[in-house]
């Protein structure tokens, strides 16, 4: 069988312990068992989110969770905000409009942080925004976006703010609580480290106040009908009882490692990427806002992006994502996320070099790998 490493930007490789637990003979739901496996991955959840907040617990895709976040927080004849600066930026704001929600926009250039003074000044224009939606690391184009600064904004506020940390949350630090952040939403397949299928919303006091007050039809993604359950450690319907069963495990994998030393570990990797890139001669999308899960890294003019991705796959076994929307066949993404190692990165650093020789560009042999090398073989201090 052929070995494949996969630097994809969601879904990222699922450990052994893991895929073990999901050959294991299933087990009802409707169990004593499955509700103490249950709540301790809520507990587990809280502890990787930062928050005493409750913890909502879907089995669907992240999208899935943000469309809840709509749906069971918003009334007919509201208004939000959304700050779009790529695809998923976009996506929040596709789907306020479906629900019928007045929506105001903040377009950032793709490679672009988002700017909390001027969601400040549009917040202080309008005083009948009643959310704000922003997205945390902006997969398409590898920005991580100032959650901090601009929930310090937003909390200060009647609007609450809600966060999609789908490809941040444990990876990129997110204090829930700590910022005063009142949605956070995430899926299971990027830091968590579990395939796709599971998606989670962290709920704030200041969201259930709207949540209670919500006229937006939901059935499905109840906010209400999931807390009802969970207070008594189960699911209001079939959850995806194999993908419980292996958040459990990473949970447990991530809190023995600490999230500090998670944190640390993911910014080596990311800065290891970065300098190969650019001993390589090329350039990131994102240099001043770089995301520390995966690094967007723009193509020399002539070389085909989809064809660097293509052969990366078919003749190394290596999986990176290519460009989005305007960005397609222009840049390639990589991430380093949840169960990376460094490695599979080195292998993939030198693949890219050698692809990018056979297509035309002039860069010298092993120049990102040694790079790269340098920076994994040092101690990376936080400077949070």
């Amino acid at each position: 069988m052929k070995k494949f490493y996969l630097l994809t930007p969601g879904p990222t490789p699922v450990p052994e312990g893991a895929r073990e637990i999901m050959s294991n003979p299933i087990i009802h739901h409707r169990t004593r068992e499955f509700q103490e496996i249950l709540s301790e991955v809520i507990e587990g959840l809280k502890y990787i989110f930062q928050t005493k907040n409750d913890v909502l617990l879907f089995s669907s895709s992240g999208t899935g969770a943000m469309e809840a976040v709509v749906a069971n927080l918003l009334s007919s004849g509201d208004k939000a905000l959304v700050v779009r600066g790529g695809k998923f930026g976009e996506r929040w704001g596709e789907l306020t409009q479906a629900y019928g929600i007045e929506t105001i926009f903040i377009d950032v250039n793709w490679g672009d942080a988002a700017e909390p003074g001027e969601i400040q000044k549009i917040l202080k224009a309008n005083l009948d925004i009643k959310a704000v939606f922003i997205t945390h690391c902006e997969t398409s184009t590898g920005v991580v976006n100032d959650v901090e600064a601009i929930a310090k904004v937003v909390s200060s506020t009647k609007a609450l703010l809600a966060v999609d940390a789908i490809s941040s949350l444990a990876s990129i630090p997110l204090k829930t609580d700590k910022w005063m952040v009142d949605v956070v939403v995430a899926g299971s397949q990027k830091g968590l480290m579990v395939p796709p299928g599971l998606s989670f919303v962290s709920v704030s006091s200041k969201a259930w106040d709207m949540a209670e007050k919500s006229t937006l039809p939901k059935y499905y993604f109840s906010f209400k009908q999931a807390r009802k359950a969970q207070e008594k450690a189960n699911t209001p319907w079939t959850p995806a009882i194999t993908l419980v069963l292996a958040l459990r495990e990473t949970l447990k994998m991530l809190k023995n490692e600490g999230l500090e030393q998670v944190f640390l570990r993911h910014r080596r990797l990311a800065e290891a990427t970065r300098q190969a890139a650019l001993a390589m001669g090329l350039e990131l999308l994102a240099p001043k806002s770089p995301a520390i899960s995966v690094t967007a890294i723009k193509l020399p003019e002539g070389i085909d992006g989809a064809a660097l991705v293509k052969n990366l796959r078919k003749k190394h076994g290596i999986w990176v994502a290519g460009g989005q929307a305007q960005l397609k066949g222009k840049i390639i993404r990589i991430a380093h996320m949840g169960y990376i190692k460094q490695f599979e990165l080195l292998e993939a650093i030198s693949a890219i070099e050698k692809e990018l020789s056979e297509l035309g560009y002039q860069l010298e042999s092993g120049i990102g790998r040694k790079a790269a090398e340098e920076i994994l073989s040092q101690s990376i201090v936080d400077s949070r």
